[in-house]
């Protein structure tokens, strides 16, 4: 798989000082189990055409080590066509100048539009000739679409299915990239990765100035996060793009928030416990409650609850905000101001302990504190699969996921005084097989039900 940009006309050697690549020497590394190599084939003042050529290693693949990609461990197509993994290389070897932070005395060419063409192939995508261009004819290039003419020694085809995609225009080198950066995985059959509210950040990030107004916006959306993981790209491939106005991508982090504080509604709670609060976003949603008097936001980062702090002190002045209080804590240590409180919430929170210490930790919550409400919500393993990821935690942080038998067995274990009545629910999207991404679960005390 590789990328060639070219450009001709007065300064564009300045797009070397941009790209924060010597043009006498061949970059080259190896990111997992992949050869990355950028180099320059011509490089004047008045001409300029650079490569980053990826090749496979498949000594690394054959032999299945643990840091090579979990969905290729075999040689295929996809390790040698433009894709979701193509991108992750251009960020790792192209950072400086896709987001635009060269030297200082470089920095006035990072606006200046040069006269670019960026040819990337071997592209295998469902996606129709058509459709590729109008992802790219919008964002201001004339797009050339070639396929390799073939020789079969027996009548199979006449050209090959993969394609070369050559986008002329007038851009920024940081702009280029972007545009490459989000529209590589849309075109891409799947993703190698895991998608979370993070990827919508990385979208908002990169698409900033070009995706709001892109009159496939939504389409693109839905491609790059997967929000409708049913949504066939064969069947997209065989009808016309829809054009029409764009609904806003929901994370799946706020679909969380929403369940939690609508549970909470239903309870009526005047004193809430956050535990686990982190950065304070689900403590600054607590803190519109109605009727809600006392928040206490529970954090072990110090870093965290600083930026927890400024989040709640631009609110402090709505009149209808109940400012949190602050503290340091964790679910190991007992801490007598916690005990009684009207509901506690750990918002994937359980996740992140080590499973043979949960016991004791839920015991002195449920025994010892003794909310009326306890909400706990988790990731649920049974759907990673939908995410092509089954193998692997959402996390690097995470020391296991449950499905959805083993959080409710869990869950009814750990409530063996029987003091609580368990509600389940899922959030977000449900697939048949799988569930929901998330999985949750409500203990209401039982003497709180009279």
């Amino acid at each position: 798989m590789q990328l060639t940009i070219q450009a001709a006309g007065e300064n564009v050697k300045a797009i070397s000082y941009l790209l924060a690549k010597n043009p006498n020497n061949i970059y080259e590394r190896s990111n997992k189990g992949h050869m990355v190599r950028f180099f320059y084939s011509k490089c004047t003042d008045t001409e300029l055409e650079a490569t980053i050529f990826v090749t496979p290693d498949p000594l690394e693949l054959i032999q299945n080590k643990s840091n090579s990609y979990d969905i290729t461990h075999y040689i295929n197509d996809r390790e040698f066509a433009v894709s979701s993994i193509f991108t992750s290389f251009i960020r790792s070897a192209l950072g400086t100048a896709l987001n635009g932070q060269p030297k200082e005395e470089y920095a006035e060419w990072v606006n200046h539009r040069f006269p670019f063409r960026f040819e990337f192939g071997p592209v295998a995508s469902s996606l129709t000739d058509q459709q590729l261009k109008e992802l790219f004819e919008p964002i201001g290039y004339e797009v050339t679409i070639t396929r390799p003419e073939i020789d079969y020694s027996i009548h199979i085809k006449d050209r090959s299915s993969v394609r070369t995609i050559s986008l002329a225009g007038m851009q920024t080198l940081q702009n280029g990239l972007r545009h490459l950066f989000v529209l590589i995985p849309v075109i891409d059959n799947y993703k190698h990765y895991f998608i979370d509210e993070k990827e919508i950040e990385k979208l908002e990030r990169y698409g900033e100035g070009w995706l709001e107004t892109h009159p496939l916006r939504d389409f693109i959306y839905r491609q790059a996060l997967r929000f409708k993981e049913i949504y066939s790209l064969v069947e997209a491939a065989n009808t016309p793009l829809e054009k029409k106005e764009p609904a806003k991508a929901v994370r799946l982090n706020d679909l969380r928030y929403k369940k939690i504080i609508e549970l909470l509604e239903t309870r009526k709670p005047s004193s809430v416990v956050d535990f686990g609060s982190g950065e304070g976003k689900l403590t600054s949603k607590l803190g519109f409650l109605n009727g809600v008097q006392e928040i206490l936001a529970v954090e072990p980062s110090q870093s965290a609850t600083l930026k927890a702090v400024e989040r709640f002190t631009k609110l402090q002045d709505d009149d209808l905000f109940t400012m949190p209080t602050t503290m340091w804590g964790s679910l190991f240590y007992f801490d007598e101001r916690l005990q009684g409180k009207d509901a506690m919430v750990l918002c994937e929170v359980i996740e992140h302990i080590d499973e043979p210490r949960l016991p004791k930790a839920l015991d002195t919550i449920l025994h010892n504190y003794q909310p009326a409400s306890l909400i706990i919500s988790t990731p649920n393993r049974e759907y990673n699969e939908v995410y092509a990821m089954e193998d692997h935690f959402r996390h690097a942080d995470h020391r296991f996921e449950w499905t959805r038998t083993e959080f409710e067995n869990w869950c009814n274990e750990r409530n063996h005084q029987n003091l609580y009545e368990l509600e389940f629910h899922g959030i977000g999207e449900e697939q048949s097989l799988y569930g929901h991404p998330t999985q949750l679960c409500m203990f209401k005390r039982k003497e709180e039900q009279s």
